[in-house]
Formats: C-alpha cells, sequence, structure tokens
C-alpha cells in the first residue's frame, strides 16, 4: 500500500506542477510548437480535465485499498496520452518535448498498474 501512495503521490504532485503553468503559455506553446493554437478551447479544455485527474490522483493515494477500483480509469488516463503522443511523434506530428511527457506518462501508467497489483483489495463484510 505504501507503494501505491508514494506513485499516486508522485504522479499528483508532478501533474500539478507541470500543468499549472500551462494556463499561460498560451502563445508561447504557438510560437515554440507551431502552429498557433486555433482552438484554445480544446486547449484550456485538455489542461482542466488532466488538472481533475490530478487531484484524483491525490485522493487515491490518501487511502489506495479504499480507492482501488478507481485505478483503472487511472490507467487508461496515462496510457491513452502515452500511446497518442507515441504514434504522432511517430508520424512527425509533434515535437521531440512533446514525447518526453508521453514517455513520462507511459512509465506513471505502468506505475499504475503496479500499484493496482499491489494493492490487495479489502474483501466485502458480510452483514
Amino acid at each position: 500500500m505504501k507503494f501505491a501512495k508514494i506513485v499516486y503521490y508522485i504522479a499528483a504532485i508532478y501533474g500539478v506542477l507541470i500543468l499549472t503553468p500551462m494556463y499561460f503559455m498560451e502563445t508561447k506553446n504557438g510560437i515554440d510548437f507551431p502552429p498557433p493554437i486555433n482552438h484554445p478551447e480544446y486547449y484550456y479544455g485538455f489542461i482542466g480535465v488532466a488538472l481533475a485527474w490530478q487531484f484524483a490522483f491525490w485522493i487515491i493515494g490518501k487511502d489506495p485499498v479504499r480507492y482501488r477500483l478507481f485505478m483503472l480509469p487511472t490507467f487508461f488516463e496515462k496510457f491513452s496520452y502515452a500511446v497518442a503522443v507515441i504514434i504522432l511523434y511517430s508520424g512527425g506530428k509533434v515535437y521531440f518535448p512533446i514525447l518526453i511527457t508521453g514517455l513520462i506518462d507511459l512509465v506513471l501508467g505502468i506505475l499504475f498498474v503496479a500499484s493496482y497489483i499491489k494493492t490487495k483489495a479489502v474483501p466485502d463484510k458480510k452483514d
């Protein structure tokens, strides 16, 4: 259980530190990674949804046994981004720094699966 706590807390802290500044970097990201963002609702929507997941990671980290089933959608959260970025990078559609973020999410996804496996489910109490 301690392993899962550490993994989910690290993921939450990392995510908040990486995602929060993105709210103030729309123009810079458009310059550094052209073309400029032409649908800001997707950009800010992505950040908002991703930040919401960081709070979910924090909650899971507080009590991994209790929230063990809630770990399952966290796998999809990490692997869906990682796989998409790897495919996009392979096709030359995203830059190397974006690939790094995808690979970090891939590692976190693997650690989430390991956390799930290492965290034993609590048996249902019989009435």
